[in-house]
């Protein structure tokens, strides 16, 4: 499938949305480059699908302006905005056969009988459904049904690609083959895609960048590893991947590093990379995988001690729960098992360390 342009630049400016007294979008910026492969991510009410929706036109704005490639589409009607859409649950039309049903959007725009039958046959190999044409939507698989959804909003060759939940149907093994199976062929058309979901791995395995929803805002834009290893505030900390997370406040800043006082009266070191006010409680997030067993001294940044109270081996990696001192919030540890030369046991009290540019202030 040969497509004749790059994909389109998306850019939202003051977007905003009310649906009563509820505010479902407030105030979104963002810029998405063409051909990028950008993943709005947030819990169930962030404002995530109403922001697609309005990209899509399904949904008017109350305030804020959508220009593709710099051209203002908030009063073009949906069907003229030339953006593919694929929903969660596919919407495919029960009583048409697949190739009927990936050709429709080519119909509905007047396409030549010859012509959608060749697009056709191109989105099908593109998405290996090869002989599937005569096919009912009910004599497929849910990985296969996503496919064809996937074929129809690629067959008139969008420059860009709206997908709201795509995988939330499948199992686990399939969801994550057809995440590989989606970037890559995002990649190969060098179609720009604006992705939705709640799911962070997900969202880590197939965006470019990532926006981080929550209220209607966006909290954090950035690259994936940016986004894990560096977030801004608790909740993006808290709410990709897993964190630990210790009260406390900076006691001292220095051109990129400060000093962290936990509740306790531990001191921690952190490398900074970003400027942060010093005033007001704050906490240390440091991830459970770069938590690690140490004897005392071993020159890690951050060493301390802890008394383990629970233990959990999980085949390939062991997650310990521990406690820096008493009230303190419980810390997560997770090792790989093929680096554990002595298992650690409940009650036991030992020394765990970090390195300060593995933790953030947030």
């Amino acid at each position: 499938m040969v497509r004749e342009k790059e994909g389109a630049s998306v850019r939202l400016h003051h977007l905003s949305k009310r649906f009563g007294d509820v505010v479902a979008v407030d105030g979104v910026n963002l810029e998405v480059e063409p051909g990028e492969f950008i993943t709005l991510l947030g819990p169930s009410g962030s404002g995530k699908t109403t922001t697609l929706m309005m990209i899509a036109g399904f949904e008017i704005p109350d305030r804020g302006e959508i220009f593709i490639d710099d051209e203002p589409i908030m009063f073009k009607p949906a069907y003229k905005r030339g953006i593919g859409m694929v929903f969660q649950h596919y919407s495919l039309f029960p009583h048409m056969t697949v190739e009927r049903n990936i050709g429709f959007p080519l119909r509905m725009r007047k396409v030549e009988k010859e012509d959608v039958r060749k697009r056709t046959n191109q989105v099908l190999e593109l998405v290996k459904l090869s002989g599937y044409e005569k096919r009912f939507p009910k004599q497929l698989s849910g990985g296969q049904q996503q496919r064809i959804a996937l074929a129809r909003a690629l067959v008139f060759n969008p420059r860009v690609l709206l997908m709201d939940e795509p995988l939330g149907a499948l199992d686990k093994k399939l969801r994550e083959h057809m995440q590989l199976e989606i970037k890559q062929i995002s990649q190969s058309l060098n179609i720009t895609v604006i992705y939705v979901t709640h799911d962070q791995s997900e969202a880590l395995t197939m965006s470019d960048r990532i926006a981080v929803m929550n209220e209607g805002r966006i909290e954090q834009v950035g690259l994936p590893r940016e986004m894990y290893d560096n977030p801004v505030n608790y909740f993006v900390a808290d709410f990709i991947g897993e964190s630990n997370f210790i009260k406390g406040t900076i006691e001292a800043t220095g051109p990129s590093s400060c000093s962290f006082r936990s509740e306790g009266g531990v001191i921690f070191k952190c490398a900074l990379q970003r400027e942060i006010p010093p005033e007001g409680q704050r906490y240390l997030a440091i991830r459970p995988e770069k938590i690690s067993f140490v004897e005392e001294g071993q020159c890690f940044s951050n060493e301390c001690q802890v008394v383990i109270e629970e233990t959990i081996y999980l085949g390939n990696i062991t997650t310990c729960r521990a406690r820096l001192f008493e009230g303190a919030a419980e810390l997560v540890i997770k090792q790989q098992n093929k680096d554990i030369t002595r298992p650690v046991k409940r009650g036991e009290r030992v020394w765990i360390g970090w390195n300060e540019r593995d933790n953030c202030i947030v």
